[in-house]
């Protein structure tokens, strides 16, 4: 299963809850304080799931590893591409 597959299965899932509890479907009498942060959870979720993406890019980036020989390598390659069309009579 895909990653895409797994999010898309929570979601639905926790979709169909928060639907079922806010609409009554399930014949539950929920009191007033626990409805009242029934409503609001799919905002409280969507900023979580912001904060950790945000949080996890953040880290990606910070942990991210140069790669100083494929750097050097891809300079060489530049150099002699340049090289190459400068003796083509290409002026840079």
């Amino acid at each position: 299963m895909t990653k895409l597959a797994q999010w898309l299965w929570g979601l639905a899932l926790l979709g169909s809850t928060w639907a079922a509890l806010t609409t009554g479907a399930l014949g539950l009498e929920l009191p007033l304080s626990c409805r009242e942060v029934l409503w609001s959870l799919p905002a409280y979720l969507l900023v979580s799931a912001g904060c950790y993406a945000l949080g996890t890019v953040g880290y990606r980036v910070a942990t991210f590893h140069d790669c100083e020989d494929a750097a050097r390598e891809l300079q060489s390659q530049i150099q002699e591409a340049r090289d190459d069309l400068a003796r083509r009579g290409m002026r840079f």
